[in-house]
């Protein structure tokens, strides 16, 4: 597959930031700049902002996604949420494995192959997290620990995941204003692009999107989405502002 194909993907990640205040502001101003997007655009709010984000981007080609779930479908576990629950909301997608629950929460690869197909057992889209730590970098385990995180969802007991995209997070560029360079990135992306075809077969591996994540900002955004196996972004800090979010998403029209 010519990755043109893949149609970009750009999401928001705004983790523990914004009241609803400032979420409904954020919705009104990307209704204003967004127009037509070049890319499959999901916003991810915080729990308590997930109806303000719903409401305030009614009939916009914008999707809404939870940062998180419990992979039990009900039960007496306070202070989670289910994939039900998030789609009943009004969510069609969900973040599985971000770093930060990983290192935030002890969440294993087990777990968050759990998540990934409790989310898919209530409709939603898994945008499911893989990547390394600074340390684990220096020390040139990168690939051994993006082949180990990719085992667990791919090769999962649950069965094999019907559809998911995923996101390529350099923990050690997450917040710190330190991006990998396009041909870092690419790399990584190779790499996750050969273990899907090598696990999945070609056509299935060349189909699924690799968007990247880690300090991404409109001035990089285009060089980072000229390489052919990063389709699109996660994005944080820069996604808090509508006005920097939609120049990222602007930037990914030179690839369809």
């Amino acid at each position: 597959m010519n990755p043109s194909m893949r149609r970009p993907l750009v999401a928001a990640n705004w983790k523990m930031h914004l009241v609803r205040a400032e979420a409904r502001t954020f919705c009104r101003t990307l209704v204003g700049e967004l127009g037509a997007p070049p890319a499959e655009v999901v916003v991810f709010p915080s729990f308590p902002l997930i109806d303000s984000v719903v409401d305030g981007l009614a009939g916009m080609p914008v999707a809404v996604g939870g940062q998180d779930l419990h992979p039990r479908a009900s039960g007496a576990h306070t202070g989670d949420v289910s994939a039900q629950q998030l789609a009943d909301a009004g969510c069609t997608w969900v973040l599985c494995g971000h770093s930060e629950r990983r290192a935030d929460h002890a969440e294993d690869d087990a777990l968050v192959a759990a998540k990934a197909h409790a989310a898919r057992a209530a409709d939603l889209v898994p945008l499911i997290c893989v990547g390394e730590t600074g340390e684990q970098r220096k020390a040139g385990k990168t690939f051994a620990v993006l082949e180990r995180q990719l085992a667990a969802v791919l090769g999962s007991e649950h069965g094999e995941l019907d559809r998911f995209d995923l996101a390529y997070e350099p923990v050690w560029a997450i917040g710190t204003g330190e991006t990998a360079t396009p041909e870092i990135a690419q790399e990584a992306h190779a790499f996750i692009r050969s273990e899907l075809a090598r696990r999945l077969g070609d056509e299935r591996g060349e189909s699924i999107r690799i968007a990247y994540g880690g300090s991404v900002k409109p001035a990089n955004a285009a060089s980072l989405g000229a390489a052919p196996d990063i389709d699109g972004f996660l994005v944080g800090g820069a996604s808090l502002d509508a006005e920097s979010f939609s120049g990222i998403i602007a930037a990914c029209g030179a690839r369809t």
